[in-house]
């Protein structure tokens, strides 16, 4: 039977499900007669041993009858200890008839009902899921240019490793209708090595879920706030030509002479990056046509306004 509606919260030790307990009763039911015979068993063979040791001691018994008695004694224990194993097993067996909640969670929709034979082995049934959702974990995964953003960072602050960030890092969950996750996440643990097929690094946050509002399976995207950098140069990414693992981009001066610059980058926001090293606010650089550009040519440059989205 069932003992609880699908798609609520249930308690820890809460009864879910009822099995047919019969034939698991039945078990019991015999093993507990097996034992009691074992025990009956155990007693005659030490009232018949208590009776030989006196007699041997005596001669009025041979010592192989007290062998054999000693025997039969130790036999019949070692049947006890079997028979209440086996009373054990079955009284575990009939208890999964009555299948209770590990968990405090949000149970699903059952995969059983009543009636219905739910199998075991090699084909068994999951009859149902309970998810903790007080907390959700969520993954995620950092690049790799990100991931050395973000561990050199946490090294230049005093971090033990770079394997965790510390504390002031903030963790952020935009939800699929745009809207900010009051909560902030807490770091749980980063991979221990970058996916060579696609390049990133496994992360997970645990989030705060006091109203229940996240639910498993949900996609959202998490944003990671490591340090607040009040008038940050950026500029767009088609500005910045790479090349054997340097990034430049062309500055053009007062007299339009294209001259090439080398520039430390921090991680990406959208289609911009942001600049670390190599730029100061106010320069002019090209925007198009970079793949023509050459260093120290003259150009005709016409003025662009570059207005930058707010980072969020």
């Amino acid at each position: 039977g069932l003992h609880f509606s699908e798609g609520t919260l249930v308690k820890e030790g809460q009864l879910l499900y009822t099995i047919d307990p019969q034939p698991f009763e039945e078990q019991v039911a015999r093993m507990q007669g097996e034992f009691a015979a074992a025990r009956i068993n155990a007693t005659k063979a030490k009232s018949d041993l208590d009776r030989y040791e006196p007699l041997a001691a005596i001669n009025a018994v041979s010592q192989s009858d007290l062998d054999a008695a000693r025997a039969t004694y130790g036999a019949s224990e070692a049947q006890v200890d079997a028979a209440g194993a086996n009373l054990r097993v079955a009284e575990i067996q009939l208890g999964y008839t009555r299948v209770k909640s590990p968990i405090n969670g949000l149970i699903g929709k059952t995969a059983a009902r009543r009636g219905e034979f739910v199998g075991r082995d090699p084909n068994p049934v999951i009859i149902n899921t309970v998810s903790a959702i007080d907390s959700v974990r969520v993954q995620f995964y950092l690049s790799e240019r990100d991931y050395l953003y973000v561990a050199r960072r946490a090294l230049d602050r005093g971090a033990d490793s770079a394997h965790a960030p510390r504390p002031h890092v903030a963790f952020e969950l935009l939800l699929a209708d745009g809207s900010r996750y009051p909560e902030n996440g807490r770091f749980d643990f980063m991979d221990r090595s970058v996916d060579p097929a696609t390049g990133t690094i496994l992360v997970q946050v645990s989030f705060p879920n006091p109203d229940l509002l996240i639910r498993p399976g949900q996609f959202a995207k998490v944003r990671v706030r490591f340090e607040l950098l009040p008038d940050a140069l950026l500029i767009p990414q088609r500005a910045v030509r790479e090349f054997q693992g340097r990034h430049m981009a062309y500055v053009v001066d007062a007299e339009g002479t294209v001259h090439e610059r080398r520039l430390e980058l921090g991680p990406a926001h959208g289609d911009r990056y942001l600049v670390e090293d190599g730029l100061e606010a106010g320069e002019r650089i090209v925007l198009e046509g970079v793949q023509k550009v050459r260093d120290g040519i003259q150009v005709l440059a016409t003025d662009t306004v570059f207005t930058p989205k707010r980072v969020p």
